[in-house]
């Protein structure tokens, strides 16, 4: 600095009156520009953090993504009888794990997702809006008290999926996890699935499908816990004297047609996407804590409509299938209205399967002598009418949903509320089984 200055003022002639002197160092210079660089770079990663995650995965070196993805799957795969997750949460990365909005038709175009190819719903494409790229929205860091659901949500030993239920956000979810060892068809089904529940969008009736992680393994579709899990299930609490105080397991007629209501609600709205459930009955309508049903067994609805070639027929849905189905028919809005005349013998028998005296191979002749079904115990004239009305032989003659939604309206303003069905005898599971049409490979799972 002081040669600096001496070589400055030198140059300044003895006699002059006034004298400019610069100096320039350059360390008061570039020390704010490197400074000020620095927070631009920062700031850069910061955004790309925010809204570009993806772009930073594919710029960090390859060894630490497959370290974090095998962390991240430690629990998921556990052995039968060890429950790693008991009171752990899944770690969950912020920049990686993302879900998509479903209140807005996805498109999943990432390269390890399906995306919806046009007419891949065939005569159904056009009940469905033209899908488009969603904004993506992080999941909470981590997913609180994870536990494995209880036995009646059990799977089959070789399915790709594993059920847990979490915490998150202060309430309670159903985490549906892709297991490690799902082959590659198996990720594009469950990836294609999510997607579909988006495109079907948000409804009262439906349980709500709260996200998907689909950037990064494991895969895991977020969906609202229904605490009183598969209908079935609740009616066949509902048999046992030791309900609880909360009186939450007690059917009466009034409550029937409560939520009777709610699964019409839901099975309107598919019909005005010009979609069949097909597969309607008490094992595919999920109950909240308040008792409010919704209506599930969707993932059939996919597969059948996505045109995957993997479909299969189920020979427990025979029981609850209308004779056109039975005789290789193709489906109508009416086909349901036949199923949902059975589901109401569910509710109202607590459980029962209907037509159970008759084998399955038998079915379709004993439709064809178009006798009625029977009136359940403690079934009012005015119930029965709806479930006899539903279940015509002939689909001209079934009421349309509007009409069933109609009398179900009238039924609940004059329904007791106050006298509660009963059965002596709980349910036999292997020959509920048996009746019902099962093989020994059945799997009782809703989700």
């Amino acid at each position: 600095m002081a040669a600096s200055s001496s070589a400055a003022s030198s140059e300044c002639e003895a006699g002059d009156a006034l004298c400019e002197i610069r100096v320039y160092e350059q360390e008061v210079i570039i020390v704010p520009v490197i400074f000020f660089m620095m927070f631009l770079i920062t700031l850069l990663f910061i955004m790309l953090l925010r809204f570009c995650p993806e772009k930073v995965e594919r710029l960090q070196p390859a060894s630490s993504r497959v370290s974090r993805t095998r962390r991240n799957l430690q629990g998921i795969d556990a052995p039968l009888g060890l429950n790693a997750l008991e009171g752990e949460p899944i770690a969950l990365d912020t920049t990686t794990y993302m879900t998509f909005n479903p209140a807005t038709p996805a498109r999943l175009d990432h390269a390890n997702n399906v995306a919806f190819t046009d007419g891949m719903f065939g005569a159904t494409a056009s009940a469905f809006a033209k899908p488009r790229e969603l904004p993506r929205q992080r999941l909470p860091e981590n997913f609180n008290g994870v536990a494995p659901l209880p036995a009646s949500y059990s799977l089959k030993s070789d399915s790709p999926i594993s059920l847990y239920r979490a915490r998150m956000e202060n309430r309670n979810v159903v985490l549906r996890v892709l297991k490690d060892s799902a082959s590659n068809q198996e990720s594009q089904s469950f990836l294609g699935f999510a997607a579909f529940l988006s495109q079907l969008g948000p409804h009262p009736f439906l349980p709500e499908l709260l996200g998907v992680i689909s950037l990064r393994a494991p895969l895991i579709t977020v969906i609202e816990e229904m605490e009183n899990r598969d209908l079935l299930g609740f009616l066949w609490r509902c048999r046992q004297d030791n309900v609880g105080p909360d009186g939450m397991c007690q059917m009466t007629e009034k409550k029937i047609f409560n939520m009777a209501s709610h699964v019409a609600s839901a099975l309107d709205f598919l019909h005005g996407k010009d979609l069949h459930h097909c597969n309607l009955k008490a094992r595919n309508v999920l109950v909240s804590r308040i008792c409010t049903a919704k209506l599930w067994g969707l993932d059939d609805l996919y597969v059948r409509t996505s045109g995957s070639g993997n479909y299969s027929e189920d020979p427990g849905r025979k029981k609850w299938q209308a004779p056109e189905l039975l005789a290789k028919r193709p489906s109508t809005p009416k086909s349901d209205i036949w199923s949902f005349g059975l589901l109401l013998y569910e509710m109202v028998t607590l459980g029962e399967v209907p037509f159970a005296e008759i084998p399955v191979k038998e079915l379709l002749q004993h439709h064809q002598r178009v006798k009625p079904i029977r009136k359940p115990n403690n079934c009012s004239n005015s119930l029965y009418s709806i479930i006899k009305s539903c279940c015509h032989w002939k689909e001209q003659d079934r009421p349309s949903l509007a009409e069933v939604r109609r009398k179900l309206q009238s039924g609940e303003k004059s329904a007791s509320d106050s006298s509660v069905l009963r059965v002596p005898e709980p349910i036999n599971i292997q020959q509920y089984l048996k009746e019902a049409g099962y093989g020994e490979s059945n799997s009782y799972t809703v989700f």
